[in-house]
C-alpha cells in the first residue's frame, strides 16, 4: 500500500471512530436524559421548571463524564440549558445560552450529522430566539442557515420542520411557515419519543393557529 493510500486509509478509520454510536451506557443516558426533558417541558408546571432542568443539567454533564464527551451528549446539554434558560428567562438566562451555544458548538466539531443533525437545529433556534448584538449574539440570517443545514440533513424530520415554521412565523413569511410546519405536524412517530412527539404537535397546532388568525383579512 502506498503512503498516502495509507494515511487515507488511517484518517478514514480515525473518522469511523470519531462517529462511532453511544456505548450501551451513553446510549441508556442518553434516553434517560431525553425522557425526563420531556417530561419537564411538557408535564412539570412553568414556576417548577427551572429548578427541573437544573438538575437535568447536572445529570447531563455527569453522562458527558462518563462518555468522554460524546456529540450525543454534548447536543442534548445544550438542549437541556437553552430549555433552562427558556424557564428562568430574562438577562439572567443570557449566560444559559451561551453556554448552550458552547456544548452544540462542540457537537458540530465532533459529528455535524449527529442524531439527524439536531446541533443544527438547536443552534438555529437559539441564533432567532436570543437577542442580538450589544445583549447577546441572535442573528436571523445566522439562524436560517443553520435551520437550513439541519433540513438538508433531515428534511422529514419534525424538530427541524417545527422550529423552520416558527422562524418563518416570526418573520411575516406566512405561507412559508404554514408549508414547514405542516411537515412538521406529518413527521413520523419517533420510537421513544412519544411524549416528546405529543407536546411537539401540540405546538405547531397552536403556531397553525397564529397564521390563520393572521391572515384571515
Amino acid at each position: 500500500m502506498s503512503t498516502i493510500r495509507k494515511i487515507l486509509f488511517l484518517t478514514a478509520c480515525m473518522w469511523g471512530m470519531n462517529a462511532q454510536a453511544l456505548d450501551v451506557r451513553g446510549q441508556e443516558r442518553l434516553e434517560e436524559i431525553q425522557s425526563e426533558w420531556a417530561e419537564i417541558k411538557y408535564r412539570v408546571s412553568a414556576k417548577e421548571q427551572e429548578k427541573a432542568f437544573e438538575r437535568l443539567d447536572a445529570t447531563a454533564q455527569q453522562a458527558l463524564a462518563e462518555s468522554a464527551d460524546a456529540p450525543e451528549l454534548l447536543i442534548w446539554r445544550g438542549i437541556v440549558l437553552a430549555s433552562w434558560a427558556g424557564a428562568k428567562g430574562g438577562l439572567g438566562a443570557l449566560d444559559l445560552v451561551k453556554q448552550a451555544r458552547s456544548s452544540l458548538e462542540a457537537a458540530l466539531e465532533r459529528e455535524p450529522s449527529a442524531l439527524d443533525g439536531s446541533a443544527w437545529t438547536s443552534l438555529g433556534s437559539l441564533y432567532y430566539q436570543v437577542p442580538g448584538w450589544p445583549l447577546g449574539f441572535g442573528n436571523d440570517e445566522r439562524a436560517e442557515e443553520m435551520l437550513h443545514k439541519a433540513l438538508a440533513i433531515n428534511p422529514d424530520g419534525i424538530d427541524p420542520n417545527f422550529f423552520y415554521g416558527d422562524y418563518l412565523l416570526r418573520e411575516g413569511r406566512y405561507d412559508e411557515a404554514r408549508a414547514a410546519l405542516l411537515k412538521a405536524r406529518a413527521a413520523a412517530p419517533r420510537p421513544g419519543r412519544e411524549l416528546a412527539d405529543e407536546g411537539r404537535r401540540r405546538e405547531i397546532d397552536a403556531l397553525l393557529a397564529q397564521i390563520e388568525e393572521k391572515t384571515r383579512n
